[in-house]
């Protein structure tokens, strides 16, 4: 049975990532490479990298803990989800 529930914007980044890596390297992809392309994609959506009208970057500051809830939410809605 699945979850009629859409994954969020950000656990969907994360599990796009994963399966276009799969889906680059075949059915047998090394689990280092997925585990690769997950942590990019969770990085890129704990910590975005946003431009200022100027050209510049900036960066969220978090807390430690905010950084481990955020990614562990991820981690958890990825699981949960059928």
């Amino acid at each position: 049975m699945t979850d009629p529930t859409p994954l969020s914007p950000t656990a969907q980044a994360v599990d796009r990532a994963v399966a276009d890596r799969i889906q680059l390297l075949g059915e047998i992809a090394p689990s280092r490479q997925i585990a690769a392309a997950a942590l990019r994609a969770a990085a890129d959506q704990v910590f975005p990298l946003e431009r200022t009208p100027w050209g510049s970057r900036l960066i969220p500051i978090l807390t430690s803990q905010e950084s481990r809830d955020r990614l562990l939410a991820i981690a958890a809605e990825l699981k949960n989800h059928q």
